[in-house]
């Protein structure tokens, strides 16, 4: 279930052509994350990601993941169109393929000051690494089966806000990072961060399909944020980073 990406020292579980389901750093190497004090446009995220990455010593490939911000969830159309573009820059890094992308990738739209265009939020990358403890980064996932379809033909509980819908939706993206987690042989025990991203009140679910799982070992961050595709209600991902840097 998962690939080397020998030129980013890192694997990686392929998925979809926009992003990995998540990466981890190979032995010898870990995962720095890098926060933005504020959102950065695309163009210049990238730029700035280039800038300290390369300051790092390391090369364009290290970079693994990213977590963007959206101005408004996407219509699927236009969430292709987003992800071609966003995709060429990563093709220039020698990182896409034009069919396998190893990033892993977060990205949701804030219901409150979104930006007025798509931004960087964070980013990660590989370095060099005496620690002989893992790192890695889960990349985010909705309430969305994997396959060809729309997605509102393989969303759960598709337009459904009743509290069974919701905990439904919650218990599928639970288990999905709890499948991503163990293609890299990880459980929640290994986490360092757990993220959920949603609108909606999650409280009521929150002891049995998060906490009585082992999902909270190191508390939860909600963003009220929505996910990155109209009608998606809720988004979860998760890492394990002992080194992280705000900029």
């Amino acid at each position: 279930m998962t690939r080397d990406f020998p030129a980013g020292n890192y694997k990686f579980i392929p998925a979809v052509f926009q992003y990995s389901s998540g990466a981890a750093a190979d032995s010898g190497f870990e995962i720095e994350r890098v926060r933005f004090d504020r959102l950065v446009p695309l163009a210049q995220g990238f730029a700035r990601a280039a800038e300290y990455i390369q300051a790092a010593g390391r090369p364009l490939t290290s970079f693994c993941a990213c977590e963007l911000r959206s101005p408004a969830a996407f219509t699927d159309a236009g969430f292709r169109v987003f992800n071609e573009h966003y995709v060429k820059t990563l093709a220039q890094w020698g990182l896409f393929d034009g069919v396998t992308n190893p990033v892993a990738r977060s990205n949701v739209c804030p219901e409150i000051e979104p930006p007025a265009e798509p931004s960087f939020y964070a980013f990660s990358f590989t370095r060099p690494s005496q620690a002989s403890a893992p790192s890695f980064v889960i990349a985010g996932g909705a309430e969305s089966r994997e396959g060809g379809a729309s997605y509102a033909e393989r969303t759960v509980r598709y337009r459904d806000l009743s509290p069974e819908g919701i905990k439904d939706k919650v218990r599928f993206t639970t288990g999905e990072m709890e499948n991503r987690l163990g293609a890299f042989g990880f459980g929640w025990k290994d986490t360092t961060t757990v993220q959920a991203y949603t609108v909606h009140d999650f409280h009521p679910v929150l002891a049995d399909e998060l906490v009585r799982r082992g999902a909270t070992r190191s508390g939860l961050t909600w963003h009220f944020a929505r996910p990155p595709v109209i009608d998606l209600e809720y988004e979860m991902d998760c890492r394990r980073v002992l080194r992280e840097t705000v900029i």
